[in-house]
């Protein structure tokens, strides 16, 4: 019972993960510098939510919101 309800959580947390990247992407590919920064709050938050969770370990949450954040600042500079 318990394992049912876990993996019904991990799978939302990585599912709510890999949406917030994909549209963080499409905002990187348009050059839209403010409503990348906006999304990428959105994408911390969902990531730090996963590692809280326990869904994701938080330095494979570090990694992630890193990765996300050189590029949003790639197209800032």
């Amino acid at each position: 019972k318990k394992d049912v309800k876990r993996r019904e959580r991990n799978i939302f947390e990585k599912t709510r993960i890999k949406k917030a990247q994909k549209v963080l992407i499409e905002a990187i590919a348009n050059n839209d510098i403010t409503e990348a920064k906006k999304l990428l709050a959105l994408a911390d938050k969902a990531i730090d939510q996963a590692a809280a969770n326990n869904t994701i370990h938080r330095n494979a949450a570090a990694r992630k919101k890193s990765k996300l954040a050189k590029k949003v600042n790639a197209i800032g500079a």
